[in-house]
């Protein structure tokens, strides 16, 4: 198992969440507190989140751009396209890493190995070393309370990082809205 940062998603009635924490380890340091591996693709109607390195994550991310613009947006159409080429790839399949992405219609977690993964209950998907601690108080929260989205994200994050010395309290969210 590979140290990584936490990121979780969720895709709710209202909105569609993705949030992660800021910190970067280094074996037992902290390297850094604030990295963001999160983003907004597609103008705002996708979000993505990184478990992985740093660097990883930007090669990644512009490959998974990529592939979004070649697919006009098809969220769908462009996960399964990324995890062949991830796959085919000799030095991004050793990658110790992970994706998610999501927009209003679909939540996908996305390997290294091939894997295109929709969670089971179709909303809410966590990687990175506080990615079990993220969704189990996701899923608390979820069933036992009446918290937007947005709060659910940010207050599971906060239950991971009090738990995971990989993951700390500097949490940076996306969110799209359904349109009124």
């Amino acid at each position: 198992m590979f140290h990584a940062t936490t990121i979780l998603a969720y895709k709710g009635a209202k909105a569609s969440v993705i949030g992660g924490d800021g910190q970067v380890s280094f074996g037992n340091t902290i390297m850094k507190g604030n990295a963001t591996k999160i983003r907004q693709l597609d103008n705002g109607k996708i979000l993505a989140g990184f478990a992985g390195s740093t660097a990883d994550a930007f090669n990644l991310f512009d490959m998974f751009e990529r592939i979004l613009e070649g697919a006009k947006g098809d969220l769908m159409k462009s996960a399964v396209e990324f995890s062949k080429e991830w796959r085919k790839d000799k030095y991004l399949r050793k990658l110790e890493a992970m994706m998610i992405v999501l927009n209003r219609e679909h939540v996908f977690l996305l390997s290294g190995t091939g894997d295109v993964l929709e969670p089971e209950d179709g909303c809410l998907v966590a990687i990175g070393s506080g990615g079990n601690y993220a969704i189990s108080a996701a899923r608390a929260l979820k069933a036992h309370s009446n918290l937007s989205e947005l709060e659910l994200v940010k207050e599971s994050l906060k239950i991971a990082a009090d738990i995971c010395i990989y993951t700390n309290h500097n949490i940076k969210t996306y969110e799209i809205r359904d349109e009124k």
